[in-house]
């Protein structure tokens, strides 16, 4: 960002009060937490360790004078990272939770801090995006507090800071605290004003969002009063700096038009519209704003993190037809009040701009983004919201031009209406009307220019196959007869349908009501043709079956036009402005490369003006647009192939990244060059992650290698392509080791601020647009950053939702030889867990890539205890097949033993009949074992039992319940299990402990043991010999034994030698295991 000095003002604001006093710990820390809780909570991790570092900074300035307090801190923090880390959030907690120490903390801070705040930035920025609405009042108020401070003071990234702040109002909400936060962060802007002119993204986004915030503060003097200032920042922002608001592009109008009657705006609407050239020069009328597309950032900054987590929640995990009770709650939290309804606009906006499902996701049954617009529209109760509503879904059709704007911006409209024929045909209807009716009567002057973009975006509709005609919706016996006619006249084009009409008839579409109760047939809303995204209707055969529809993505055409950037070349100085001219004018790579390291050396040179940083990366986000399109990927990697892939001009300033030292201040320079390029175009962040993969691929020893500097002379000669070689990656295989770090120091300098939240959005931006390369990066981004990705599940699900079985195969390879690891003992059993809630093949995916690692099946046998057998059918299938391939333990045993008893659970049947085959002593033994202690402790008590796993829990009667199960398999069969000694001593001990229920229930498991009689007397006879008696082993003395067998025997028979044999009584009457239940 365009800030001042970071650090260095931080400390010269702070310095002038650092004499005298008790220093940051005077005063002991305040007993209150950081976050709301109730006692059933557990504590919050983050919150731990932020109090970790409250109490070391304490204890180290509590009783000491403040030159004291201030030496120890300084000398803490000079021993390391980790240490400073630790005063900086000490402090920093402090600051939030000690409002009387807080001047005082926020000074030693300013001076300890070696990183310009930067820690501290980011700490904010977590707690605001994860935290916020947990945070005590007092923690709020010091937030805000400590935020006006660190603008006041300059320092470098405040910026990003204010704009969560400003993501965390909540439009539609006016109750108390939100009002607070409204006013507080607009003060801050108000009173800091010169510092927020610098920022031109932070001037747009708050001209937007305060725009946004003024229709709902109405009513009384308070939110009067709020109001006036909100509109006196806006107009003052709005006429001094209107090009840097243009950027918002066409919803910077409809947001202006909903405040129209305020006087301020009535009169900038007459500029607007009369006299563009007053606001400024390169503005020439409020059609180039209507043209302009609204970036993303701005649509998806009206709804706050909570909000945002929920909508993508069930846009993505939601499966269509179980949407009602997230919607329910949704509805409570968000759009139970009147004032609330203004919100409608904001969340369509987001869902139509912002939420743009894949391919994999639109061939789904997850819940399409219709059927939430066709919900927000049929529970709106206020007729002036709902227009709104209506506006806000059509708004990208009425100016959409193909060339520049996306399907997926207008197709929610078009399938609310087609999808609603049906259930709701008075929605279809409205909607029609509405988008007839919106032509004149939007701007009657630019009428014309209405109905082409209408008539662009039904025909661009009907181009990729949205829906295959639009006769059927359009004429259809459903609507009056006037709106029919006004349709006809409209859009004569698009009222004759080229396909009988019998066939619309009979593929009508599946009747799935807005409020979410489907039909009784379980049929997909995608069986309709249209739906699809389908080939052209075929003709049904004699029968009248429905033919199978293919799925087929939207593609958009992608259409190269002129690169404008004369908006931002006057704001370069000028031997900066001819060097961003020749690289527009660049003929070829090569010579483009050759124009932007000569960019990249100005840009390093001492008296470069750092704010123009962010003029910069919009000029080269422009100029170099194609460069994020299309794979990244080579289609066969080889050492030529990934030259030329890393050889694009962008490229250079990662590169010239590689060979600076990270203390260097050019270092930061181009750093913060990155972040500003990252804000703009955020693809940029997976392009340097592949840029350090291939680099590192390429310094390998069986790669060449060249060493010394670099010049592009030499380049020239050696690649005529403009690829990048060896040499001009930077540095030899030697000096490469480590670089992968580059990105974290990339991460910790976007707005983002965070390694793992950074590198998860950068892996979602790669598995949307190349999953390839996805697959590509993963070893390295596992190998390199462990922390952040075997922690949690989110990578994994990220990668296994797209991989194929191919790619599949080719993980499971890197893992066996050791180029992988994706799992690791301390997480594996959360992710697992995690995973339960995925989708079937993600599922098999992730038991697929654990099983290839070598870790232990104890380590994730504790799953069992919440796998149920109805709703976990991927994981028990894995885990059986595995644990048959296991000599049972008896935690094993334990775990399989704790699943509830069901008829229709097979699991623990299966397991302990295949472990009876194989390992029938050693089972035995285990289930006496747990036989006996469950039978030693009361049975109130057994459920309340502890062992080595916190899971599992136990119980006497469910060990029967098993057994029994098991008894009855086992009949008919030669297998003897329950003629052994260990089980027989078992059933006797239980039996003569239990109850009369007990025995009743049970009593044909305990038949078995009845005969059983004490062999103490008697002298031990040996297991072969006993075993040689056995009728099983007089029936099976013909057969020869398998190998599994004569190990297990073996392994048996070492058992015997280091312990006691049991002796082993037959059984009078017959050796049938069943005879007694016969």
């Amino acid at each position: 960002m365009e800030l001042q000095k970071g650090k260095g003002a931080a400390v010269a604001a702070a310095s002038g009060a650092a004499g005298g006093g008790g220093g940051a710990g005077a005063g002991a820390p305040g007993g209150g937490r950081l976050l709301l809780s109730t006692s059933l909570d557990a504590k919050d991790e983050l919150e731990e360790r932020l109090e970790r570092c409250m109490s070391i900074v304490t204890s180290m300035t509590t009783g000491v004078s403040e030159r004291e307090a201030n030496d120890a801190l300084n000398a803490y923090v000079c021993k390391g990272p980790p240490q400073h880390e630790e005063i900086c959030l000490g402090l920093f907690t402090l600051v939030l939770t000690e409002p009387a120490q807080a001047q005082k903390c926020y000074r030693d801070l300013a001076l300890v801090s070696r990183d310009g705040m930067n820690i501290v930035l980011n700490k904010i920025n977590q707690l605001l995006m994860e935290k916020y609405l947990k945070l005590q009042d007092t923690c709020r108020t010091q937030l805000v507090w400590l935020v006006r401070e660190l603008v006041k003071s300059g320092v470098l990234g405040a910026d990003g800071v204010c704009m969560t702040f400003m993501k965390q109002i909540a439009g539609g909400d006016v109750t108390a605290k939100n009002i607070w936060l409204a006013e507080s962060v607009l003060d801050i802007l108000t009173e800091q004003r010169e510092w927020v002119l610098k920022s031109s993204i932070l001037i747009a986004m708050a001209v937007y969002t305060y725009l946004r915030l003024i229709v709902d503060h109405h009513g009384t003097a308070q939110l009067q009063a709020l109001r006036q200032k909100e509109v006196d920042f806006c107009i003052s922002l709005l006429r001094e700096r209107f090009m840097e608001c243009l950027m918002i592009g066409r919803d910077l109008v409809r947001l202006l038009q909903n405040v129209a009657r305020i006087p301020e705006f009535e009169l900038l609407w007459k500029d607007i519209i009369h006299n563009p050239q007053a606001l400024s020069p390169q503005f020439t009328g409020i059609l180039q704003l209507l043209q302009s597309r609204t970036s993303r950032k701005f649509l998806a900054c009206r709804l706050t993190p909570d909000m945002e987590t929920k909508l993508l929640f069930m846009t993505s995990r939601v499966r269509f037809g179980q949407q009602k009770r997230y919607q329910d709650w949704f509805q409570r939290q968000y759009l139970s009040t009147p004032d609330s309804q203004s919100l409608r606009c904001d969340l369509i906006r987001y869902i139509c701009g912002v939420v743009h499902p894949s391919n994999e996701v639109l061939s789904s049954d997850i819940l399409p983004r219709w059927a939430i617009i066709g919900w927000l529209l049929t529970t709106c109760t206020s007729n002036v919201a709902a227009s709104n509503a209506k506006l806000a879904l059509f708004y990208d059709w009425l100016f959409f031009s193909p060339d520049k704007d996306s399907i997926m911006n207008i197709e929610p409209a078009i399938l609310v209406m087609h999808h609603s024929m049906k259930p709701h045909p008075a929605i279809t209807a409205t909607l029609l009307d509405f988008m007839c009716r919106i032509i004149p009567n939007f701007y009657p002057p630019l009428e014309g220019h209405v109905r082409q973009g209408v008539f662009s975006s039904l025909n661009h509709i009907v181009e990729k196959r949205v829906l295959a005609h639009l006769a059927p919706l359009f004429d259809n016996p459903k609507l009056d007869k006037e709106l029919r006619a006004m349709l006809r006249e409209k859009f004569p084009e698009f009222c004759s349908s080229p396909s009988p009409p019998v066939e619309v008839k009979i593929e009508e579409p599946v009747s799935i009501e807005m409020d979410n109760h489907l039909s009784d047939k379980d049929e997909s809303c995608y069986d309709n043709a249209e739906a699809a995204f389908s080939d052209d209707e075929e003709d049904l055969n004699s029968k009248g079956k429905k033919r199978e529809f293919r799925f087929h993505p939207i593609k958009e055409t992608v259409v190269e036009e002129p690169v404008d950037i004369t908006p931002y070349l006057d704001q370069l100085d000028e031997s900066l402005r001819d060097k961003v001219l020749q690289l527009q004018k660049g003929s070829d790579t090569e010579a483009q490369c050759e124009v932007m390291q000569e960019i990249v050396d100005q840009v390093l040179e001492e008296d470069f003006d750092s704010e123009q940083l962010s003029v910069l990366a919009s000029c080269l986000q422009e100029l170099f647009k194609a460069h994020f399109r299309g794979e990244v990927l080579p289609e066969e990697v080889t050492e030529e192939s990934l030259e030329e892939s890393v050889g694009k001009p962008l490229y250079l300033i990662f590169r010239n990244l590689c060979q600076m030292q990270e203390d260097n201040s050019s270092f930061s320079l181009l750093l913060d060059l990155l972040s500003e390029l990252y804000q703009k175009q955020p693809k940029i962040g997976y392009h340097l992650l592949y840029y350090l993969r291939a680099r590192e691929s390429l310094l390998q020893p069986f790669f060449p290698v060249f060493t010394g500097s670099v010049h592009w002379g030499s380049m020239r000669r050696k690649n005529i392509s403009g690829s990048l070689s060896c040499e001009a990656l930077g540095d030899s295989s030697k000096a490469a080791a480590g670089k992968m770090n580059l990105y974290e120091s990339f991460a910790q300098a976007t707005q983002l601020g965070d390694l793992h939240t950074c590198l998860m959005m950068d892996m979602k931006a790669c598995q949307e647009d190349d999953v390839r390369l996805l697959c590509h990066l993963t070893p390295s981004i596992y190998t390199e950053f462990p922390d952040e990705t075997l922690r949690s599940g989110e990578l994994l699900n990220m990668i296994v939702a797209v991989i194929d079985s191919a790619q599949l195969q080719e993980l499971v390879c890197h893992v066996m030889m050791g180029n992988l690891v994706m799992f690791r003992k301390d997480s594996v059993l959360n992710i697992l867990i995690q995973s339960l809630d995925w989708e079937t093949f993600e599922q098999y995916c992730a038991w697929q890539l654990f099983l290839a690692h070598n870790i232990p099946l104890e380590t994730i046998i504790p799953i069992l205890q919440h796998l149920k057998y109805k709703e976990h059918p991927e994981a028990l299938s894995c885990l059986l097949l595995q644990l048959r391939r296991e000599k049972p333990s008896e935690e094993m045993v334990k775990m399989v033993l704790s699943r509830p008893c069901h008829p229709d659970d097979q699991f623990t049947t299966s397991i302990l009949r295949h472990w009876c085959m194989k390992h029938d002593e050693l089972l035995a033994e285990h289930i006496k074992s747990l036989l006996i202690k469950n039978n030693s402790l009361p049975r109130k008590r057994q459920s309340l039992r502890s062992s080595s796993s916190k899971l599992a829990q136990l119980t006497l009667e469910q060990i029967l319940e098993h057994l029994d199960n098991l008894r009855l398999n086992l009949t008919n069969t030669k297998q003897n299990f329950f003629s052994q000694t260990p089980i027989l001593q078992a059933l006797q001990h239980v039996q003569a402990s239990c109850d009369e229920a007990h025995k009743m229930k049970f009593s044909d498991l305990f038949s078995l043991a009845e005969e059983y009689e004490d062999s103490s007397t008697k002298p031990p006879k040996s297991r072969r010999k006993a075993a040689l008696s056995s009728p099983r082993s007089r029936k099976n003395a013909t057969q020869p034994p398998n190998a599994e067998e004569e190990s297990g025997s073996s392994s048996a028979s070492e058992e015997e030698d280091t312990k006691p044999k049991p002796t082993k009584r037959k059984r009078k009457g017959s050796s049938a295991v069943g005879s007694d239940s016969d």
